[in-house]
């Protein structure tokens, strides 16, 4: 477990360190081509949840990150996950909330940079990318548990099944 720690940490610092840069080396509102048409880093402030939602609410967004954080605490200490891909999809998610989580309580606004260009897309940061890559792979490990459910429950059936006709 103490592997999936220390990449959340990780995970804390990529994100904190990749938003110190662009402050530093990008005014407020600045962008700059990284791929032509493709994608531009853009200094940008964000008082709403990922992707621009919910502008100004940012006590709520500081006791939802909170209980979330207390809720994957209890969710691991009580379930001791055994699976590596929920593992995974947890540290994730919680590296990513606790990324956003310290620019919200100091400094009341996100900082986000990444801007795709090829689509319309709201611009994001490290931690938007570990949030929802997170929660992608918690929805695999979900289905994946549930047919795997569904095969041993299937295999159990025709065990039983067997053992009443022989």
């Amino acid at each position: 477990m103490i592997l999936y720690i220390v990449a959340a940490i990780l995970i804390v610092a990529f994100d904190q360190i990749t938003k110190i840069l662009t402050s530093h080396f990008f005014s407020l509102g600045e962008a700059k081509v990284i791929i032509p048409n493709i994608l531009s880093f853009t200094n940008v402030h964000n008082e709403g949840a990922a992707f621009g939602i919910l502008q100004g609410a940012r006590v709520f967004f500081i006791i939802m990150t909170l209980a979330v954080i207390v809720f994957i605490a209890i969710y691991l200490i009580k379930t001791k996950p055994q699976s590596r891909l929920e593992r995974w999809a947890i540290c994730f998610m919680a590296g990513g909330a606790v990324g956003n989580f310290i620019d919200r309580a100091f400094l009341s606004y996100v900082r986000d940079f990444i801007m795709v260009e090829f689509i319309e897309f709201p611009v994001f940061n490290i931690a938007d990318c570990f949030v929802c890559i997170g929660a992608g792979l918690y929805i695999l490990y979900a289905f994946s548990d549930m047919f795997k459910k569904k095969e041993e429950k299937e295999t159990d059936d025709k065990l039983i099944e067997t053992d009443s006709n022989g």
